[in-house]
């Protein structure tokens, strides 16, 4: 009987190790979306996500990003670059395990009672998404993913100003497979 108990005693130490352990490279792996870079984005406490620091709006009904915003865009592009990269390179020396990222660009539209609305929200993410590729900005298809989205006059984190919502949210998550 002792016998037993001993051998499950080190037994479930040795899964309570491997499971902090595991649970240590999880929040490693979510800390490292907090990298990006402060001059482009900021967190929303409340809604548990990084938006840009600058409002990019569009005009009503249209989904064509206005050329004030373009060099802010890249510049914003580039630093999504350079994190997937680091992360490449910290997934590789770490040996972290199957981790990869989803960068989600999410247009969204204001309660106007536009009939394309819906639409519309997935032509703006999809023109920052054009915008990128016409500057060569491209995500490694190795560790990223990029999901090109509408959530129109849905979505969580709606500004209650709605002609605010005439913008779009850019989100990176981790996706991870199993931790070792």
């Amino acid at each position: 009987m002792l016998v037993l108990y001993v051998l499950t005693f080190v037994k479930l130490k040795l899964q309570q190790k491997a499971t902090e352990e595991q649970l240590r490279k999880i929040k490693e792996i979510q800390n490292a979306v907090k990298e990006l870079p402060k001059e482009y984005f900021k967190y929303d406490e409340k809604n548990k996500r990084f938006e840009l620091i600058e409002q990019i709006s569009f005009d009503k009904k249209e989904s064509a990003i206005k050329p004030q915003y373009e060099n802010y865009l890249f510049k914003v592009g580039i630093s999504i670059e350079r994190l997937i990269d680091t992360l490449k390179a910290k997934k590789t020396s770490q040996n972290i395990g199957n981790i990869k990222y989803l960068v989600i660009i999410e247009g969204m539209s204001s309660n106007d009672n536009y009939q394309f609305n819906y639409e519309l929200s997935y032509q703006r993410s999809l023109s920052l998404y054009n915008f990128w590729k016409r500057k060569m900005i491209y995500f490694d298809p190795d560790i990223c993913e990029v999901q090109i989205a509408g959530s129109g006059i849905g979505g969580v984190g709606r500004d209650v100003i709605e002609t605010n919502n005439q913008r779009f949210l850019i989100q990176i998550v981790p996706k991870i497979g199993e931790i070792k």
